[in-house]
């Protein structure tokens, strides 16, 4: 395997040079080889049509071969919060997958349903897949008499519109027949998902009408009891998010009620007991309980054992990987998506690397932890200075005002 590192005579990157030193000497089926540009102007002409700058890199082993930019390695972000930019290096995660591709002969195919007025994938969604060398195909099953046996996923996302009564029995054919399915689907504000959730109800899961909402102030965020902070379930999918203590962040989700007895649903997130389903829905005027409103606690997020190993994950939330809330969540939202298309693809010796943040993440507590962090700032401590302040002068006079 060869890497070319595409650079002018010193104009090198330390930091690109010093990566790829290590990949050349913890391996020794890798070869790094400069080419520069100025001597070898049509070099990159056979690898890629793009705009090819300094300390680019070009992976390639036998007939396969991956560009990666210099841009692909810092990676610039916007950050919405203060009108700036954010930037990550990604080279080890860029270079890791490149080689992954050249060197694999097979690679995991992601169909994603189309036909029902389905959100656009997020950026770093669709960046995230594609660095981890998942192929994608959009397809109908309007068109179709079965889901594709090439499909090793099937993704539905947020889709505006209902399945068919017969598109929801292909679905359930390809799961119990051994296929991989995810969804994410929340509450419209026109309208039901009822065929599509029938999907959980013949596992015991039941969708709630409404918008949750939370009463727990440890449970939401940003003083918005719908942006959900719901607690972590044990499983393979949630693992690494527990280990690093990371919040995923849940905005306008509908309740699952779980009656399933058989062991086949594991609950990933969950609301607190004292959350609710606000019937009014998008029209909501007050977070306070309504008649009508129904009472919680909910499933947020559920993994479903099918027959035949197929397996089902839902997440009750059209909005849980967009770009804004991942943000939020310092990329927790993004690796709980990741997490759950390696587990449902299966497991592949490819490690998904994560960017190194050269600016900030966001911490993510929760409102009750906010208001007690302003309390303490504005009133605790001055209220302590002040009090140590007093102390102070009352010592020092007390000396000056005894009798010789």
């Amino acid at each position: 395997m060869t890497i070319y590192w595409i650079v002018q005579a010193d104009k090198e990157d330390n930091v690109v040079e010093n990566l790829l030193a290590k990949y050349e000497n913890l391996s020794e089926y890798i070869k790094v080889v400069k080419k520069n540009p100025d001597m070898y102007p049509t070099f990159t002409d056979q690898y890629t049509s793009e705009e090819v700058a300094n300390n680019s890199l070009i992976v390639e082993c036998g007939e396969r071969s991956r560009f990666i930019s210099y841009h692909d390695i810092y990676l610039t972000e916007e950050n919405m919060t203060n009108n700036s930019y954010d930037v990550s290096f990604d080279g080890e995660g860029a270079v890791t997958s490149a080689i992954d591709y050249v060197v694999s002969e097979e690679l995991p195919q992601l169909y994603i349903l189309e036909g029902h007025g389905e959100a656009e994938l997020s950026t770093v969604f669709c960046e995230q897949i594609e660095k981890e060398n998942i192929e994608t195909t959009t397809f109908s099953l309007l068109s179709e008499d079965a889901v594709p046996e090439e499909a090793d996923c099937v993704l539905i996302y947020g889709p505006s519109s209902d399945i068919s009564a017969e598109e929801k029995e292909m679905l359930s054919a390809y799961v119990t027949g051994g296929g991989k399915l995810m969804v994410l689907a929340g509450p419209l504000e026109e309208g039901t998902l009822e065929n599509l959730y029938s999907l959980l109800t013949d596992y015991g899961v039941e969708a709630t009408d409404g918008i949750v909402v939370e009463s727990d102030r440890e449970h939401y965020a940003f003083q918005a009891p719908y942006i959900l902070l719901p607690d972590i379930g044990e499983s393979t999918i949630t693992e690494p998010l527990i280990e690093e203590n990371y919040y995923a962040i849940m905005p306008i989700a509908q309740g699952l009620k779980v009656q399933d007895t058989s062991g086949a649903v594991t609950e990933l997130l969950s609301t607190s007991d004292t959350a609710f389903s606000k019937m009014a829905g998008y029209d909501i005027s007050t977070y306070e309980k309504e008649e009508g409103d129904v009472d919680g606690p909910f499933a947020l997020a559920v993994s479903v054992d099918c027959k035949n190993e197929g397996q089902i994950v839902w997440f009750a939330s059209a909005n849980l990987l967009d770009d804004m809330y991942n943000s939020y969540s310092s990329g927790a939202n993004l690796d709980l998506g990741m997490n759950t298309l390696s587990s449902l693809i299966g497991e592949r010796e490819a490690v998904a690397i994560r960017s190194k943040s050269l600016s900030y993440n966001y911490l993510t507590i929760s409102e009750s932890t906010a208001s007690f962090l302003k309390i303490l700032m504005i009133g605790g401590f001055p209220l302590a200075f002040l009090g140590a302040g007093i102390y102070t002068v009352v010592s020092r006079r007390r000396p000056q005002n005894e009798p010789v």
